[in-house]
């Protein structure tokens, strides 16, 4: 009665990244109450079976108990967090019910309401509760990850729980490598491209994912991490690029995904954007680590780096001589003639020379007949 009372509503415009939270105004007299509740649940002279069997803490007040993490006051959430905690250590048979009561509010947070204040206390209550799985995973608890863990990389209020998050799927990572897969594969998905901050924060939890994997599950990650190494290195943010390029000063991440085996599938997906970032980056930081990576695969594999060098002159070419000839189609467009008199052939795609020729590597694909590794590339979610 003391404890489990309506929340009062947020205000629309709460940004809990900004504002700060609404204290509650009778928390002396419920301070009293949790410090009673903490207390009893942790006393031995409580057995956990007389307690269950008379009602007093069964499965509806532990879903009392989780509905409560949504109170603004941090200091109440903290007592919330040790309480179920003890309980789910004392009372075992509640421990399903509270895994899948957590699991629905995320749910809930991510593909409703998008506003939770005890996200970051759940999650490290589950980080625990994670540690303490028996191997092999149970599907129950793979399922967990991927319907209630993964999507939460999906809210804009990421950052306020992400260190909390990161520390659960590292926790799987160790516990079971294959779950490298489809981690990797949900970061892809919800993967922040417009927001540059997030981009970092994400980058951090991929470098934490391949320190803990194995080569037996490389080639199934590989189509999602490629992705994101050309995106993210193809950024127009310094510190997206930097973080980016920073992953290759991981003697375990390079010598396991990135070299060896693995350049003649990285090499190609990287090339460009590396090029690029090596002639015309602004920051002296960027050009070092860029010309870093460029001789670690010069080292590792020097006939492909020659062969992907003479495409990309190629293909460099190819995209001076289309530019050339549109400007001047619409060089003979503006001064009058015909567009029937004009030759347009070899698929020539005619747009305005204000674009300045530029090309994704996409179109260049498209267009030229690239050979270069990353007309294969397929995003690993499209399965459609």
């Amino acid at each position: 009665i003391n404890i489990f009372r309506p929340l009062p509503p947020q205000e629309d415009e709460y940004d809990p990244e900004e504002d700060d939270p609404v204290l509650e105004t009778a928390w002396p007299h419920l301070q009293v109450v949790y410090e009673f509740l903490l207390r009893f649940v942790m006393s031995k002279e409580v057995p956990s079976k007389t307690a269950k069997r008379k009602g007093v803490i069964d499965q509806k007040f532990c879903l009392r108990l989780i509905h409560m993490f949504d109170s603004e006051d941090p200091r109440e959430r903290d007592y919330l967090k040790t309480i179920l905690h003890r309980v789910y250590g004392k009372f075992m048979s509640h421990r399903q019910f509270i895994r899948t009561q957590i699991g629905y509010t995320f749910q809930r947070f991510v593909y409703e309401t998008q506003r939770h204040n005890g996200i970051s206390e759940l999650l490290e209550i589950l980080g625990s509760i994670i540690n303490g799985f028996v191997l092999p995973l149970k599907e129950e608890h793979q399922s967990f990850l991927r319907t209630s863990l993964i999507p939460l990389h999906k809210p804009k209020m990421v950052a306020l729980y992400h260190q909390q998050l990161n520390y659960c799927i590292v926790q799987y990572t160790d516990k079971d490598r294959s779950t490298c897969v489809p981690i990797m594969n949900g970061l892809y998905k919800y993967w922040p491209w417009t927001h540059s901050s997030k981009q970092v924060m994400f980058l951090n939890e991929v470098e934490e994912i391949l320190d803990s994997v194995v080569p037996d599950f490389v080639e199934e990650m590989r189509p999602a991490l490629l992705r994101i190494l050309n995106k993210s290195i193809k950024s127009e943010h310094f510190q997206v690029v930097e973080r980016t390029l920073y992953l290759w000063n991981n003697n375990h991440i390079v010598t396991h995904c990135f070299a060896n085996d693995q350049a003649k599938y990285v090499l190609p997906a990287i090339f460009s954007p590396l090029k690029r970032k090596l002639k015309e980056h602004w920051n002296p930081t960027v050009m070092n680590l860029a010309d870093e990576v460029a001789h670690l695969y010069r080292i590792v594999d020097g006939s492909l780096w020659k062969q992907l060098e003479s495409t990309h002159k190629l293909r460099n070419e190819t995209k001076l001589r289309i530019a050339q000839r549109r400007k001047h189609i619409w060089t003979k467009l503006k001064s009058g003639v015909p567009p029937s008199k004009l030759d347009f052939e070899n698929n020539l795609l005619v747009k305005d020379p204000s674009t300045d020729g530029d090309y994704t590597d996409e179109e260049d694909m498209m267009y030229h007949g690239s050979t270069d590794t990353l007309q294969n590339f397929q995003n690993p979610m499209d399965t459609s």
